[in-house]
């Protein structure tokens, strides 16, 4: 649905308010992004993308859902931001398989131990060097496909699309579920990605600040940040590929 299409869908008396009221919100969300997007992306690409996710939001909101607004809203701008850069994808397919690879590598050694695959036991599963998986992670870093705001995404997709709106109790189980196995494999994470996904996501640090705050480079930050990824989609791979 368009712009014009949208905002005369959902046009009353309180839509102007709320939209300049939750305005700020899309930027912040925007710019959060943006961080660790390619240069290629634009903000104003995102701000727009946002603000038709906040318009769907303010369409769909059921405030006997339970969540509040600004959740409900933050969910819906970032989803309508990530559909935005998907659309636009110009990674290669070839760092999207080596992606793959590294997500398969993870769950097969994991299974195989039991305890968390270091990067060396996947660069030795993989049959390359330390220096080579890290440049795999390094690229696929800048791939709009992982992060943590898309995953959560990809699983409320999956259940919107498996379960219709005349099913919404299921629904919401199965959207409840899926978020606590995000919860419980995040907090599963070894220690170190662990602390960076929280203070990228909970404290909103970027790359270069968590780098600071870590003593370590900003490209060891990225590294660190996409294995954690990985590693989530490996672990709730049951999810993702039913």
């Amino acid at each position: 649905m368009s712009g014009v299409a949208m905002y005369t869908s959902v046009q009353s008396g309180g839509t102007d308010q709320r939209v300049m009221q939750h305005a700020p919100l899309v930027k912040r969300i925007a710019y959060h992004l943006l961080s660790r997007l390619p240069d290629s992306i634009q903000v104003d690409d995102l701000i727009q993308a946002g603000m038709l996710g906040l318009l769907e939001a303010i369409k769909n909101f059921d405030a006997s859902q339970g969540a509040s607004f600004e959740t409900y809203a933050g969910i819906r701008i970032r989803g309508s931001m990530i559909d935005e850069v998907r659309r636009s994808d110009w990674t290669p397919r070839s760092v999207h398989k080596k992606s793959r690879m590294v997500t398969e590598a993870i769950k097969v050694i994991e299974g195989q131990t039991g305890s968390a695959a270091r990067d060396v036991d996947v660069a030795k599963y993989l049959g390359v060097s330390l220096d080579e998986y890290n440049l795999i992670l390094q690229d696929s870093h800048s791939c709009r496909i992982f992060s943590v705001e898309e995953l959560a995404e990809t699983g409320e997709h999956y259940f919107e699309d498996a379960h219709p709106t005349d099913e919404e109790p299921d629904a919401s189980l199965s959207r409840d579920d899926f978020q606590e196995a995000l919860a419980k494999a995040i907090l599963a994470l070894p220690e170190r990605e662990r602390l960076v996904i929280s203070l990228y996501y909970d404290d909103e640090l970027n790359l270069r600040e968590i780098g600071e705050v870590l003593n370590i480079s900003e490209s060891r930050v990225s590294q660190i940040s996409t294995q954690a990824v990985l590693r989530l989609r490996s672990r709730l791979a049951g999810w993702l590929n039913d």
